[in-house]
C-alpha cells in the first residue's frame, strides 16, 4: 500500500517512544511505502482535489537520522490524498483552530474517495475530555461547567477534586483541590478566565496512585495489555510527559468490560485506533488523536501493538476498496 501520515515535522519525533514511528516502522517492514506531510501542508483549490505536500521517506537504522527521501524523489511534491490506499492522521494535540480546520479538508478528501483514518468527523465528533459524556456509566462523578458557583457546590459535595481545561494534554493545567478548599478560587478563575471557558471538573480517584492506565482500543478490539502511568513523587499527574513512571500490566477484568463496550461503537464511527484512560475502576478520557504508548507496552510485554495496528489497517482499508 502507499501510505500518508499527516503529523507533526518528522525531525521532531523521539523514535525511542514514538507510536506514530512504530506504525511506519511496521508498515515498511511489509513493504509499504511511506509519505509524510503536515496539517499545514495540505491544500483544496475549485477544479482540484485535496493535496498534500508530501515526502516520500525510507527509514534506515540509523535512531539519530531514522528517515531518508526515498530513492529518486524530490524534497516534496503535491499528492491527492484520493491517490494513496491510505491516509493516516497523526497530528499530536492540542486540538486548535487550525487541526479542526485540517478534519475539514480531511473530510473533503473523503468526499473525492480518500481513506482516512482516524476518520476526520469521528475526530471532530469526539473531543478527548467530552466523549466520556457518552458513557457515564464508567465514569466517576464529573461536572462540566463554566460557573464558579457550580463548582463551588462540587466541591462541597465530593470534597477532593481535581479540576481540568478541556484543552489540556499531556496533564497540562491540571489542579487538585483537597477538603480544604485552598485556592478553589483562584484556581477556578485561572481555568474558566473568569467564566468565560469551560472545564472540567471530577471527583479525586485515590487509584490514581497504582497509574492512569492507557487502554489502546484498535479496529474495536482492545490490547491485552494497558500501560499504568503512576505519579511519582509529590506529582499527581502520571503522564508520560510529567515525568510519571509507565508500568504495562495485562488488563483487569473492569478493564476489558470498558473496552469491550466502547470499542464497538468507537470503530464503527470510524475511530480506528483508540487510547482509554482509566483510573481505577473510572474511565476519565477517550484519547483519539494520536493515542501513544506503543513502544513502551512492546518493549515490557513483548505483545506487537504496531503489529496490530497495521493488520487493522489493512483490514479497513481492503474492506473500503
Amino acid at each position: 500500500m502507499k501510505l500518508l501520515f499527516v503529523a507533526d515535522p518528522l525531525e521532531s519525533f523521539k523514535t525511542y517512544k514514538d507510536s506514530t514511528y512504530a506504525m511506519m516502522r511496521e508498515a515498511a517492514s511489509r513493504g509499504h511505502a511511506l509519505m509524510a506531510c503536515r496539517p499545514e501542508d495540505l491544500r483544496w483549490q475549485r477544479g482540484e482535489r485535496v493535496t498534500g505536500f508530501v515526502r516520500d521517506i525510507e527509514l534506515t537504522d540509523d535512531p539519530r537520522h531514522w528517515f531518508r527521501a526515498a530513492q529518486q524523489a524530490p524534497d516534496e511534491r503535491a499528492q491527492p490524498l484520493a491517490e494513496v490506499d491510505a491516509v493516516v492522521m497523526r497530528k499530536d494535540p492540542p486540538f486548535d483552530s487550525e487541526y479542526f480546520y485540517a478534519t475539514h479538508l480531511l473530510s473533503q478528501a473523503e468526499r473525492e474517495g480518500a481513506r482516512i483514518f482516524n476518520g476526520p468527523a469521528a475526530l471532530r465528533e469526539h473531543p478527548e475530555k467530552l466523549a466520556i459524556l457518552e458513557f457515564p456509566q464508567f465514569i466517576s462523578p464529573t461536572l462540566v461547567t463554566r460557573d464558579a458557583a457550580d463548582i463551588r457546590r462540587f466541591h462541597a459535595e465530593h470534597g477532593d477534586i481535581i479540576l481540568k481545561p478541556l484543552d489540556g494534554m499531556g496533564g497540562m493545567g491540571i489542579f487538585r483541590v483537597g477538603p480544604d478548599g485552598l485556592n478553589l478560587g483562584s484556581i477556578t478563575e485561572t481555568l474558566n478566565r473568569g467564566g468565560a471557558q469551560t472545564v472540567m471538573v471530577q471527583k479525586y480517584l485515590p487509584e490514581i496512585v497504582a497509574g492512569d492506565k492507557r487502554v489502546l482500543v484498535i479496529g474495536g478490539r482492545p490490547v491485552p495489555f494497558a500501560l499504568a502511568r503512576i505519579p511519582q513523587g509529590s506529582e499527581i499527574r502520571g503522564n508520560l510527559a510529567v515525568g510519571g513512571k509507565g508500568v504495562a500490566q495485562a488488563l483487569s477484568a473492569r478493564d476489558r468490560e470498558i473496552a469491550g463496550a466502547l470499542g464497538p461503537v468507537l470503530a464503527g464511527r470510524g475511530l480506528l485506533l483508540v487510547g482509554l484512560d482509566v483510573i481505577g475502576d473510572c474511565l476519565t478520557e477517550i484519547n483519539v488523536t494520536s493515542p501513544t504508548c506503543f513502544q513502551e507496552i512492546r518493549e515490557q510485554t513483548g505483545f506487537d501493538v504496531a503489529g496490530m495496528f497495521v493488520d487493522a489497517l489493512e483490514r479497513a482499508v481492503a474492506a473500503r476498496a
